[in-house]
């Protein structure tokens, strides 16, 4: 945290560039109108003079962060500007994801492992350099948001509980809410639960996490204005979804084989198979003749 303060301790406390202003501006915008008049907003100085739509083409995550942090310091009579807490809502953030970094690696590895990675994410340059303090930018969230969903992710898996897969859901949402980055989220997952099954190692915890994740994911990322029907029709979606049907076969294959005979079982994957090759053949012959 203190790392990134270095601009502010040496000259104030200011936004720095132009995207970073303009956050601010639609932040001060929602505290002072609320949430409704902010996602209606036709603002007239943006992209001057055509105006812009201020709900349907923004990530709101950043906005309603701040605009609930503060709220609630208002609600406990801590007088505070909303410009300081934009300009210091990035350090806050960066030092939640060290904890998110320790967690996930602990999960994956031991504790050890986990302070060793949280102590290398707080320094890392790269990182640094979006997370200072007067940088109001998507990524001083996001990147919390993501560490800590692949984290519940994890934990998802290791359990097998739609609670924790709701979760991780949940944090998905926050994430897609705050940057467009989240598509990196919604295909690195998938192609984790693919190498599961290719691997041989698809079980009933994989299928219920990410068949969990999936479809409450899918659901409460299209709330936002700016997503909307892109999980269902984007190519950069198709990933995640094309994996979601074959966790459905995977599974009902399972469930099939566990109830059959093995006699029964095998005549039932020729006559699939057979029907399968009926289907490509008609499926060929139209494409042909038209």
């Amino acid at each position: 945290f203190c790392i990134r303060l270095f601009a502010v301790i040496r000259y104030e406390s200011v936004i720095h560039e132009f995207d970073p202003y303009f956050n601010y501006r639609t932040t001060r915008y929602m505290t002072k109108e609320g949430f409704y008049s902010f996602h209606d907003w036709f603002d007239e100085m943006a992209w001057y003079p055509l105006g812009r739509i201020i709900g349907g083409t923004i990530y709101p995550g950043l906005m309603v962060t701040s605009s609930l942090l503060y709220n609630t310091l208002r609600a406990l009579h801590v007088t505070v500007d909303i410009r300081n807490i934009c300009v210091f809502l990035a350090p806050l953030f960066s030092s939640l994801t060290t904890i998110a970094t320790f967690l996930l690696t602990s999960e994956v590895m031991d504790t050890r492992a986990g302070l060793l990675a949280a102590g290398m994410i707080a320094i890392v340059p790269g990182y640094i350099s979006r997370s200072v303090a007067g940088s109001y930018d998507n990524e001083g969230i996001a990147i919390f948001c993501m560490i800590f969903t692949f984290y519940l992710w994890v934990k998802s898996v290791k359990t097998g509980s739609v609670i924790w897969a709701s979760a991780c859901s949940l944090a998905y949402f926050y994430m897609v809410s705050s940057w467009g980055g989240y598509v990196f989220l919604i295909n690195i997952i998938p192609i984790h639960v693919l190498i599961l099954i290719l691997t041989g190692r698809f079980s009933h915890r994989i299928y219920v996490a990410y068949s969990a994740l999936y479809t409450l994911g899918t659901i409460l990322s299209m709330q936002i204005s700016f997503v909307g029907f892109l999980p269902v029709i984007s190519s950069e979606h198709m990933g995640a979804l094309g994996v979601f049907g074959i966790c459905q076969l995977v599974a009902f294959y399972d469930f099939l084989k566990n109830k059959m005979l093995p006699e029964t079982f095998n005549r039932f994957l020729r006559l699939v198979g057979l029907l399968f090759g009926l289907l490509f053949g008609v499926a060929l012959s139209m494409l042909a003749l038209s």
